[in-house]
């Protein structure tokens, strides 16, 4: 019996706790808000991994395809 008791103390609490900071929103980010998030990793992998030639060498062919 005790420990069902001590138990939902610390239930209780926990969902003061929750309800103190507030309540999580489901949902999605907003699109510029996930790329701003992504793009220093991505940048800190181009670099590390030597894919700077790799994209310019992509941008180009999509440039020579669009015609420019």
């Amino acid at each position: 019996m005790a420990d069902t008791a001590s138990r939902t103390i610390i239930r209780t609490q926990g969902r003061k706790a929750y309800a103190a900071f507030g309540t999580r929103r489901s949902g999605t980010r907003h699109p510029l808000v996930a790329a701003i998030m992504v793009l220093p990793l991505a940048m800190l992998l181009l670099f590390v991994f030597g894919g700077w030639e790799a994209v310019s060498t992509q941008a180009s062919s999509v440039g020579v395809m669009l015609g420019r």
